[in-house]
C-alpha cells in the first residue's frame, strides 16, 4: 500500500508562484510513475502533469506547458510541481498519484494511477 499526502497548496495572486510537494511511503517509490491532476469546482479531474520513474522524461497538459515543472527526489520519497505565471483559471483541487511501474511511457488517463492523495488546494485570485 502506498500513501500520498500533498502540501503547498494555498491562495495566490495572479502571476504569482507555488510549489507543491507529494510525500509518498514505501520503499519502492523510485520505480513509480508520478502524477499531478486537478479539478476545479463542477468541472471533471483533469491531468496536469507526470514523470516517469527516474525523472528523465515528462509530459505537461497544454494549459500548462512552459509555467509548470514537475520533479521528483527518490532519496526523499518526494514529488514536487513548480507552478509560475499562476492563472485564476488553475484554480483547483491538486492531486498527486503513483502508478507501480518502471517505464519511459508517461500516462494522462485517471485509470492509469493505482495510489491517489486526498489533495491540496490552490486558489489564484484575479
Amino acid at each position: 500500500q502506498v500513501q500520498l499526502v500533498e502540501s503547498g497548496g494555498g491562495l495566490v495572486q495572479a502571476g504569482g508562484s507555488l510549489r507543491l510537494s507529494c510525500a509518498a511511503s514505501g520503499r519502492t517509490f523510485s520505480t513509480y510513475t508520478m502524477g499531478w491532476f486537478r479539478q476545479a469546482p463542477g468541472k471533471e479531474r483533469e491531468f496536469v502533469a507526470a514523470i516517469n520513474w527516474s525523472g528523465g522524461n515528462t509530459y505537461y497538459t497544454g494549459s500548462v506547458k512552459g509555467r509548470f515543472t514537475i520533479s521528483r527526489d527518490n532519496a526523499k520519497n518526494m514529488v514536487h510541481l513548480q507552478m509560475n505565471s499562476l492563472k485564476p483559471e488553475d484554480t483547483a483541487g491538486y492531486y498527486c498519484a503513483a502508478r507501480q511501474e518502471s517505464t519511459t511511457l508517461l500516462f494522462v488517463k485517471e485509470a492509469a494511477y493505482d495510489y491517489w492523495g486526498q489533495g491540496t488546494q490552490v486558489t489564484v485570485s484575479s
